[in-house]
């Protein structure tokens, strides 16, 4: 299993070698706690500080803040290798975008101050977009922010936000001016700990990506410096975000993509040892055929991956192309977990077998990062000139 293809412009020798050694990371201190971190409902604090000291986290961040100044295709390197080992828990892709909104965004001392702590893992970062009742429409936030000397006073509610039980930094999107619409739209950079005002609710129950922590944030008059606004003005919060959301999506691709090749690996592993009817469930034409359709969508899958890392890392990878890697990725990817998961028979619906947390984890892929509805209406809007 490989994120690469061999034909990809922007892999170098330091992609390949990263990849290995984030492989190596993963088998030994991701893989064998992925049953008891799915049982707990949130990744153990220790696994975000040895990835920091593997150096999973720093590969776009540059030296001086703690990283090692590669592009974006090393975050997409780690992200892939999680997924390809059947991890959908680690918050890894939430972190990279944090940590892209400052580095991108954030004055020299926001960066100084929080992107060596994200990168080392002392820090974990979230993102607090959704709303109840807002869900894709990020114009729709209700969440404000309000001066108050050399305050602002947060007030609000957050949902579904992931990494939000383990957070020590939390992005918020508010309404620094509510009369503005999405120009009145502002990121503030927010620490939880001793914050009066900010409470988390209890750890969301879904059904899938369990052992990832979600929950619901709650903010009442809570004060945060007025210099940990991200940007140089206030309503600069929705360009930020639209700026940033083809990295989000892009990321949802890459992880279909991963959890894909560990799910057919698993299933030709299980078809190849399984027998029915006194032949193996492999040598039927059916399971053949199925699995070679599998096949060739995670290899068309794969290449529209690979053109979009080189796109971004030309920063060229456009909100369409992002939309469609969202939306075709994680429609291919739902697609396989249906016909791997069959081919698993009865034994496809017991827990014990990945592929059933595989094609429940799946699902949401469907819906966050923007509903794959709002994807079409972003892809027709390019197409309807």
């Amino acid at each position: 299993m490989t994120l690469f293809t061999p034909t990809a412009s922007w892999i170098t020798e330091e992609h390949r070698m990263f990849a290995e050694m984030s492989g190596r990371f993963y088998d030994d201190e991701l893989v064998p706690n992925i049953d008891s971190w799915n049982a707990n409902g949130v990744v153990d604090r220790g696994f975000w500080n040895k990835a920091g000291e593997a150096g999973m986290m720093g590969g776009t961040i540059a030296e001086e803040y703690g990283g090692v100044g590669g592009g974006m295709g090393f975050d997409a390197v780690a992200m892939y290798e999680q997924a390809a080992r059947g991890d959908s828990g680690w918050g890894f892709g939430i972190q990279s975008i944090v940590m892209h909104y400052i580095n991108g965004y954030g004055s020299e001392e926001q960066k100084q101050k929080w992107l060596p702590k994200l990168v080392s893992g002392e820090m974990v970062g979230a993102i607090a977009m959704t709303e109840p009742g807002t869900g894709s429409d990020l114009q729709a936030v209700r969440t404000t922010a309000e001066k108050d000397g050399n305050s602002y006073k947060i007030n609000g509610s957050k949902i579904f936000i992931t990494n939000g039980q383990s957070a020590d930094l939390v992005i918020v999107v508010a309404k620094t001016d509510k009369t503005l619409g999405a120009k009145g739209v502002s990121l503030i950079a927010m620490e939880t700990e001793g914050t009066e005002g900010f409470r988390r609710g209890k750890n969301l129950k879904k059904l899938g990506m369990k052992g990832n922590d979600t929950a619901e944030l709650f903010f009442e008059d809570v004060k945060v410096p007025m210099t940990n606004l991200i940007g140089a003005e206030e309503g600069q919060g929705f360009y930020q975000l639209m700026k940033q959301l083809p990295w989000e999506r892009l990321t949802i691709g890459l992880m279909a993509l991963g959890a894909i090749d560990f799910a057919i690996a698993e299933t030709v592993k299980y078809t190849q040892e399984r027998k029915a009817f006194g032949q193996r469930v492999m040598d039927f034409q059916n399971t053949r055929f199925k699995l070679a359709e599998c096949k060739t969508k995670a290899e068309l899958l794969r290449s529209f991956v690979n053109d979009c890392i080189g796109r971004l890392e030309q920063g060229q990878l456009d909100a369409t192309t992002a939309s469609m890697v969202k939306y075709w990725g994680s429609e291919v990817q739902n697609e396989i977990m249906h016909e791997c998961l069959q081919l698993f028979g009865g034994y496809g619906f017991m827990m014990e077998y990945p592929i059933a947390r595989l094609y429940a984890d799946a699902r949401v892929q469907m819906i966050y990062g923007g509903t794959n509805e709002v994807m079409k209406e972003l892809i027709a809007r390019s197409i309807d000139v």
